[in-house]
This record gives C-alpha cells, structure tokens and sequence, in this order.
C-alpha cells in the first residue's frame, strides 16, 4: 500500500460566492471544470500548468446539516495548510480584502507562516520557505503573532467577498 499525497479538501458553504470569491482573488486558486453534481460548487486549482483542483467547494443540498445550515469553521481539523511563495504580496492582499490575519516562525526552522480564514471559518496556513522570501521576517508582535488554538475568526466582522462579482453574474 502506497499513499500518494493529499489529493483535495472539501469545505462546505453557505455563501458560494464569497467562498470562491476568497480562493481565487485572495488566495490565488483558479477554477476548473467541475462535473455537474446536481447541486452548486467550485473545484479549485492551483494556478501552475496541469495544476489538480484542491479545493471542493459545494453548497446546497449535501452541504446543509440537519438544520439545514452548511456548518461552519473547521471542527476538529484545525487548518488547512498550502506551501506558498510571496509571503508579502498575501500579507497585502489580506490589507487590500480587509482579512484579519497572524504571522508565525516555526522554531527551529526556515519556514514563515501566515494564517487566515476563508468566509465559513475554515482556518488556512500558508507555509513559505523563509530563505526563498525577500523582506522583513514574520511579525511576531502580540496581536499579530499566530497562537495556537486562539481563534480570531469573527464572522460578524468578515468581509463581504464576491459580492459585486456575484450580482454580475
């Protein structure tokens, strides 16, 4: 028995719109065909040549619970991490969308980390390798640096994403 690697995440939403909004004008993914399901969603890619969709999105149906709510946040998974490069150019994305975010170095290590949540409260953490990035080191200033299991996800306050690109639809 061989695993390969992780071949993609599914992430439940209430708000289609903003959560593709999120993982494509924020993060960067780009859309790809998605096999017609009988119910709505995004399969998102990474934007390299041949990039596999990582990222399942639905809404809907199978996405509501028995409240017939998509439930939100990511439960007992605590994030969902992509290897990136251009800590910088996320850091003024997350300024220019208006997105809380935290800073962290991994001790012991090379890697920079920033964290962020997409529109249903899935946690992501994007992983850079420090020695490749040019700039300033992580901000590991209180307020701004990343603590473990301390939640700074306010739906409340959350951006609306997506919503002039949906109302163009």
């Amino acid at each position: 028995m061989v695993i390969n690697g992780l071949f993609h995440i599914a992430i439940k939403t209430s708000d289609l719109a903003a959560t593709r909004a999120f993982y494509c004008d924020v993060i960067g993914l780009r859309d790809v065909f998605r096999p017609d399901f009988g119910y709505p969603g995004a399969w998102l890619a990474c934007p390299i040549p041949g990039g596999q969709p990582i990222m399942h999105i639905y809404a809907g149906g199978p996405a509501l619970g028995a409240d017939g709510l998509a439930p939100s946040g990511t439960a007992a998974i605590d994030h969902v991490s992509l290897s990136c490069s251009e800590f910088h150019q996320f850091r003024e994305r997350f300024l220019q969308f208006g997105l809380p975010w935290r800073e962290f170095l991994v001790p012991g290590t090379s890697l920079w980390q920033l964290f962020v949540y997409d529109p249903s409260g899935v946690q992501l953490e994007l992983t850079f390798e420090g020695s490749a990035e040019s700039g300033p080191l992580p901000d590991m200033s209180p307020g701004r640096v990343y603590v473990a299991g301390a939640s700074f996800f306010d739906p409340a306050t959350y951006p609306r994403l997506g919503v002039a690109k949906a109302a163009a639809r």
